[in-house]
């Protein structure tokens, strides 16, 4: 970015978001889970008690005394990048950004008053000047939409659960906690994905950045197509069985998987939500305050109601014969934890009355957003 007077302009022609609001760019399951996860029971007590036990401070001179921090003499291509994502999404004031030692490429952001960005050294190294653009237009839009607070409460649970035992809520209770968080969390990264998107305003680059996270900085060896491939395959592949070994492996993981989260980047990229913020027609930041809860619900509510219609999931597959009354559900359940379709169970019901319709959902249905 280059000053120009009281002015900063980005160092390449992009477009900008005045006013814009995180509502914007959010993705119903991420504003549906928070206010799953505000009403958790036991949730405001640990929120309110760690509020207190973990000052903005402490946090500050951890990175402050181990860390690089970020700025116009330390990672200079940083700084800018910052300023510029900051200038684009019109976040008034520019976070702190810190680099921290890890062999393991990962960003984050974090702070209960005021959020703070770390940028792993594995992370840097790793991606090119356009696909970090992308990563670090992620981080700020996580500040915009004001996840730094929850993701912080997360990673302390996490981290020191064993010393929060003092809360009276009970090993079992914080751990529900803990659960519902991921969850959430794990939602917001598809919004925050998004914000990255608008920053970077480069798909393909956001593709690669995502592509080098699972495979390494080998994109000769990679090619975006087939790395898409396998989130589709990933989600309609397999049985019931493999529905709940999905959910089992994702419980643990605080983001979700890379083929799935570029499978959604590369849908809203599409979509004509996003070509409207891109045109400019948005959301507000002043208009918030107007925002009707009931609207935000009854959106969350569609878009599951059409992921569910739309998914090639088995186990959402039945989920939907559920909710539309299919019959012969048992028929459906046999079939579906044993992969076996919707193939007659013997020669006397191809004979006779018709048996089972076979799989639910209409072939090569997509998910909308």
């Amino acid at each position: 970015m280059t000053d120009t007077g009281s002015e900063t302009t980005p160092a390449r022609e992009r477009r900008r978001f005045p006013g814009i609001s995180s509502r914007a760019y959010e993705h119903p399951a991420d504003r549906s889970a928070l206010v799953a996860l505000r009403r958790l029971a036991g949730f405001d007590t640990v929120f309110k008690a760690l509020s207190g036990l973990l000052p903005e401070r402490s946090l500050r001179l951890l990175f402050l005394s181990d860390s690089v921090r970020v700025g116009e003499t330390q990672f200079p291509h940083l700084h800018e990048m910052l300023r510029d994502a900051c200038y684009i999404l019109d976040l008034e004031k520019v976070p702190q950004m810190y680099v921290q030692q890890d062999p393991k490429p990962n960003a984050m952001c974090i702070g209960l008053d005021e959020p703070i960005i770390v940028v792993t050294t594995a992370l840097v190294e790793l991606l090119d000047e356009e696909e970090m653009r992308a990563v670090v237009g992620h981080e700020v839009g996580h500040a915009l939409s004001g996840h730094s607070v929850y993701r912080t409460v997360l990673l302390f649970l996490t981290n020191l659960a064993l010393k929060v035992a003092w809360i009276p809520l009970g090993t079992v209770a914080v751990t529900a906690i803990v659960t519902a968080l991921r969850e959430w969390f794990r939602k917001s990264e598809l919004s925050a994905d998004r914000a990255g998107l608008l920053v970077g305003q480069d798909v393909n680059a956001s593709m690669r950045g995502l592509m080098k996270i699972a495979g390494g900085n080998h994109l000769h060896e990679m090619n975006v197509d087939a790395f898409l491939a396998q989130a589709e395959e990933y989600e309609e592949s397999g049985d019931l069985r493999d529905s709940v070994l999905k959910i089992l492996n994702v419980l643990p993981r605080t983001h979700p998987f890379t083929t799935v989260r570029a499978a959604e980047l590369k849908k809203w990229s599409l979509s004509r939500d996003h070509q409207r913020i891109m045109d400019g027609h948005y959301p507000k930041r002043d208009e918030d305050k107007d925002t009707s809860v009931t609207d935000s619900f009854r959106q969350s509510a569609s878009h599951y109601a059409e992921s569910v219609r739309t998914s090639k999931d088995p186990l959402m597959k039945l989920v939907g014969d559920i909710a539309g009354g299919a019959g012969d559900l048992g028929g459906k359940l046999r079939d579906r934890f044993t992969g076996t379709g919707g193939a007659p169970r013997d020669a006397g019901d191809a004979k006779g009355s018709p048996g089972p319709t076979g799989s639910a959902g209409p072939a090569g249905a997509t998910e909308g957003d």
